[in-house]
């Protein structure tokens, strides 16, 4: 099966485009098309070389709080010896072009589009753009959340290609799950997952739940319900939900919707900022 995804569109639009489309931010959700990810909205990070990124969620007060999502571009042989020096968080990593270069606890992966790997907090890695051309992926950091007698999650590394998707209950496959966590291990406090829906499949009623999302579109379009609103969403668009905040979707078609998820799970709810 041959699988798309998505990046920025980066570059500038020409002076005689129009400046309306779908970038929104209200008190439950935002989404930020990939026509606002251009390059003036870039940023860098010290310890990095031949980078740059798209920050398209961090925590924010009173929004969603548990986690940061970059679109990271390197250049040829741009990248890091040391990604992130906070060892209280962990990370997630997905390739959507390019080869890239990953090395955790001293071993050796090379990630090509679709490729998924997970690092413990505290975990030492590097990472590396090991093809010619430009190489791009999606990075997750969350604090990793302590649970009495759980142990640090072991490290994941995978092809999206090789895990079979697993249908919904009661959907005869119209809308499918591919899990690069598994769901019944509770030393993991974060899913990262792509969601798959066939043509005309949906989620047939409102989710509302506790758990936080960002959902980018790799491929296909859909119309998607955010709290009271419908939004016409496509590839290369992000959208970014808080706790509570009502969702569905109706794949348009002609080919499946799908997108990337991130949501935090399997432990309490913080009562006091911070902790």
């Amino acid at each position: 099966m041959t699988r798309t995804y998505t990046g920025p569109v980066a570059g500038l639009p020409p002076q005689t485009d129009l400046t309306t489309d779908t970038a929104v931010f209200t008190e439950a959700y935002a989404v930020i098309p990939r026509s606002t990810m251009r390059d003036i909205v870039t940023s860098y990070l010290p310890g990095w070389d031949g980078m740059r990124m798209w920050m398209i969620a961090r925590p924010l007060s009173g929004f969603a709080e548990t986690f940061s999502q970059y679109i990271v571009e390197l250049a040829p042989g741009g990248g890091s010896d040391a990604p992130d020096a906070d060892p209280e968080v962990q990370h997630s990593i997905f390739v959507t072009n390019g080869e890239l270069g990953l090395t955790i606890d001293g071993k050796d992966h090379v990630l090509t589009p679709g490729g998924f790997a997970y690092i413990p907090a505290g975990t030492a890695w590097s990472v590396r753009n090991a093809a010619e051309t430009e190489t791009g992926f999606h990075w997750w950091r969350k604090r990793w959340q302590p649970a009495p007698g759980i142990a640090k999650p072991d490290v994941i590394v995978v092809q999206e290609q090789d895990i079979e998707p697993r249908p919904m209950p009661d959907t005869s496959g119209a809308w499918a799950t591919t899990r690069f966590m598994d769901p019944a291990d509770m030393r993991h406090d974060m899913h990262i997952t792509v969601v798959t829906f066939q043509p005309g499949g949906s989620i047939p009623f409102a989710e509302t739940h506790v758990m936080e999302h960002g959902l980018f579109v790799l491929e296909g379009k859909a119309v998607y319900r955010l709290n009271r609103d419908w939004v016409e969403v496509g590839p290369g668009d992000f959208m970014w939900l808080r706790a509570f905040c009502p969702q569905a979707c109706y794949a348009g078609g002609p080919g499946p919707f799908r997108y990337l998820l991130y949501k935090d799970v399997n432990r309490h709810a913080p009562l006091w900022p911070n902790r």
